[in-house]
């Protein structure tokens, strides 16, 4: 009821009424994976170099029906940034800045479910800029895979347990390929087939196995 009323809100609130579909209903049973790579992790100052969004319908990742783009930031890439997601300034020196860019994104996200690895970053980078140009936020619902990764892994551990949510120890127990980190593209797509195998895992009440205090290696005695 919440979001039914923000959504109505936001869409009253609307500067250009040609966006209201962002605040109808979503199609039944489609979510968008979606990652960001950006200048730094300031939501505030940092910008967006490289944005990445696929879609799934039910179970199925259709790459097909992907949207991927290179920006040109406002904020400077600085070296540090650089060795993290490999954008060099000259790759997106002629590209369009996030003003040009934005349309086409949220035409192609539309109301649907944000999926992605600690999406509320992604979400708030690209808040931001929808705010600035729309006068309004996204009320979008969203989906972090490491939430679901933890209901299906630790939800039932014991206190105390060790917790693991890196994004390549999650790839791994899900024996899901390793893709190039780093890159949006790759990172959505990563995304994407965690979201699917833990959705899939929980429609089946299946829960991940932990390795048992007396499965660890034994110390050294001497």
């Amino acid at each position: 009821m919440r979001e039914f009323v923000q959504r109505r809100l936001n869409r009253m609130r609307l500067r250009n009424s040609a966006y209201a579909f962002l605040f109808e209903p979503p199609p039944d049973d489609e979510v968008i994976s979606i990652d960001c790579e950006t200048t730094g992790l300031n939501t505030r100052k940092d910008d967006i170099v490289s944005i990445a969004a696929i879609k799934i319908r039910g179970n199925q990742i259709l790459t097909s029906e992907a949207f991927c783009v290179t920006v040109k930031p406002k904020a400077k890439l600085d070296a540090d940034s650089i060795k993290i997601h490999q954008i060099l300034r000259s790759d997106v020196a002629a590209e369009a800045r996030i003003d040009t860019v934005l349309p086409d994104l949220l035409k192609f996200i539309g109301s649907r479910p944000l999926v992605g690895y600690w999406i509320d970053f992604d979400f708030k980078m690209i808040n931001k800029d929808v705010r600035r140009i729309l006068g309004v936020g996204l009320t979008n619902p969203r989906i972090d895979v490491s939430d679901l990764y933890y209901d299906r892994k630790y939800s039932k551990a014991p206190p105390g347990t060790k917790v693991d949510l890196h994004f390549a120890e999650i790839l791994s127990d899900l024996n899901l390929p390793p893709l190039k980190a780093h890159n949006a593209f790759d990172d959505a797509l990563s995304t994407a087939q965690m979201y699917v195998v833990l959705k899939d895992l929980k429609a089946r009440g299946v829960f991940l196995k932990r390795a048992r205090s007396w499965d660890a290696p034994m110390p050294p005695v001497g």
